[in-house]
């Protein structure tokens, strides 16, 4: 599947700078993205030399002496699993500082901005970055809103030729995520501990993040909770929606909400391996606002600093509140066929300003539902282009 506006993305980073990273989770299609911007033919590229595959061990040892072999060559340069090697970034800090330098590098990195941080310092206002996701509903198709759902967008998973084939291939990725990645980055938790924490997770999708109360069951502290998940966070596999306070006199929740990512990876850990157990489980509307919430959010492109949830204690609440073009637009997911206006929706209105608040559900609907409140289904949110203007 050819990913066009992240390529557009990938080449218009590479208009302003020598250095672009792709980070995304492991085995969301970086790689596959990386060739096919190279096969493009807007770079000279020659494979054998110009790239580099930090877990393959032939390759580590091209790299023993960095700079005598990154030095020489020209035109794309690919990088992949760059976490490996934090070594590499002052070298490519040289080499892009280079007066008519022959070389742009692609590098790859299967870990958040805040994990490179210290590595990627080096290279500030030389690097640019493009996130790469699992598939989205607007790349995958209407018709595949299902597949897409109880799957989850890793491409393996989404397209395996069957729900058990997916299944087993997303416990493989738990089992490979907890006993290589995350050692691989330098962080040493067991497995187990870590597996535990996460399938008690899952239960927390969707509702606020209780560090005490996740200690408590652990039988760890709370800081060793936040460490936890400070960790999914950072190699993309829990979202952490931020609360959004305003200065009225009521009491605001300011504890954040926690999203898996992905769909299919939810659903491994809670044990819903078809569509027929999925409409029944008691997650099902936690796990359609996960999944909804999240092609809102990337559908709108906006950074992660400009999404968040609003919410007053025990009054009003708002799933999701998007800070976009100098607008406030505010989202309601509900999975049902027939939404209707609540008071905590016209209190989100008015307290928050909104310019707009869209309750988001299931289909392909259009119609509004009250002054400045419209109902649209996820499908004709993601394919309307001026949804989010």
């Amino acid at each position: 599947m050819e990913r066009k506006q992240l390529l557009q993305r990938v080449r218009d980073q590479f208009q302003v700078a020598k250095v672009v990273a792709l980070i995304g989770p492991r085995q969301s299609g970086k790689t596959t993205l990386a060739r096919q911007f190279a096969s493009s033919g807007q770079h000279p590229f020659n494979e054998a030399l110009n790239y580099f595959d930090l877990e393959d061990p032939a390759h580590l040892e091209r790299l023993t002496t960095p700079k005598l072999a990154l030095e020489p060559l020209a035109g794309l340069v690919v990088i992949d699993e760059v976490q490996h090697r934090p070594d590499l970034f002052p070298i490519l800090r040289v080499l892009a500082d280079r007066e008519k330098n022959p070389a742009e590098f692609l590098i790859l990195g299967s870990a958040s901005r805040d994990l490179l941080r210290q590595g990627a310092e080096s290279l500030a206002g030389r690097i640019g970055f493009v996130e790469i996701t699992p598939f989205s509903l607007a790349e995958t198709g209407p018709d595949t809103t299902d597949r897409l759902w109880l799957r989850g967008g890793f491409p393996l998973s989404f397209l395996a030729a069957s729900d058990e084939a997916s299944w087993r291939w997303r416990e493989g990725y738990l089992k490979t995520f907890l006993e290589r990645d995350i050692p691989a980055l330098g962080i040493q938790i067991p497995a187990p501990s870590l597996r535990r924490f996460w399938m008690m997770l899952a239960h927390y999708h969707g509702q606020q993040f209780n560090a005490s109360e996740l200690g408590k069951s652990l039988g760890v502290a709370d800081t060793t909770v936040s460490r936890y998940l400070d960790i999914l966070t950072g190699t993309f596999m829990v979202r952490r929606l931020a609360p959004w306070f305003e200065n009225i006199k009521k009491r605001q929740i300011k504890t954040p909400k926690i999203y898996f990512r992905d769909s299919g990876i939810l659903h491994r850990l809670l044990g819903i391996p078809g569509l027929e157990q999925m409409v029944t489980h008691p997650k099902l509307g936690a796990s359609w606002e996960g999944f909804a919430l999240e092609q809102v959010i990337r559908a709108s492109g906006v950074s992660e600093e400009e999404a968040c949830y609003w919410g007053v204690h025990n009054q009003a609440e708002l799933d999701l509140l998007l800070f976009r073009n100098g607008k406030r637009l505010g989202f309601e997911i509900k999975y049902t066929d027939a939404p209707k206006v609540s008071a905590s929706q016209r209190a989100a209105l008015e307290t928050l300003r909104l310019d707009s608040l869209t309750i988001v559900c299931p289909g392909n609907a259009s119609y509004p539902l009250d002054h400045k409140i419209q109902v649209r289904g996820l499908l004709h949110l993601i394919q309307t282009p001026t949804a989010f203007d």
